[in-house]
């Protein structure tokens, strides 16, 4: 079985068709520019009924440290998830002054993308493995694009942290990116999604179902 986390959440229903299904992270996005960002205060009560074992992340984006505490005071993630350019000593410094586990997207075009993430073994507690945004795009998100990356650049890996992949991901293809890549865990928002921010439960119903299969 893979572990799922389920991105971008913003309503009760995805809440409960997550839940329901068997995910292993819930995560709520607080970066402005993305069509599922939700404020501390709707993550608090998405939340607040989540099944104790299923993880609550926080996803952030180059965020200053007033802006994580604000998020903090409403919000109180298992995780928080950095998905912007921060470098590792912000990571570490992030980890440190917060108290919380840091899961740290890594952008995925190139082998030599997969091995740059060494540098964050040391203060990252999960390791997540994204797609680049489009260069063609200067305004496209950090994530959540819909977007895949060659699978088997990740194959045959070896990193001290455990690790996820993201980028493209839903129930016709993560057996086959799973299988390519030797993923354990996965991370799906767009691919269950009827519109952009806009969870489909069905679709992350047959998403988790999916995974579990494998």
């Amino acid at each position: 079985m893979v572990d799922v986390k389920i991105c971008g959440i913003s309503d009760e229903a995805a809440v409960a068709a997550a839940t329901k299904h068997g995910a292993a992270y819930l995560g709520f996005v607080f970066f402005a520019r993305s069509p599922r960002h939700v404020t501390p205060a709707q993550a608090a009560q998405l939340s607040a009924d989540i099944p104790a074992g299923i993880h609550r992340v926080g996803l952030i984006v180059d965020e200053k440290d007033d802006g994580i505490a604000t998020i903090l005071r409403s919000f109180q993630p298992d995780y928080l998830q950095l998905h912007g350019q921060e470098p590792p000593a912000r990571v570490a410094e992030i980890r440190a002054r917060f108290g919380l586990p840091v899961i740290k997207a890594i952008a995925i075009a190139e082998r030599a993308d997969a091995e740059a993430a060494h540098a964050y073994e040391s203060v990252a507690d999960i390791l997540l493995f994204d797609a680049k945004p489009p260069k063609d795009k200067p305004d496209a998100l950090p994530g959540g694009n819909g977007l895949a990356f060659d699978w088997n650049l990740l194959a045959g890996g070896q990193w001290r942290r455990p690790w996820m992949l993201s980028g493209g991901l839903d129930a016709a293809n993560v057996a086959d990116a799973v299988k390519m890549s030797g993923a354990k865990a996965v991370d799906v928002s767009s691919g269950v999604e009827s519109a952009p921010g806009r969870k489909a439960p069905g679709k992350i119903r047959a998403f988790l179902e999916r995974a579990q299969s494998l």
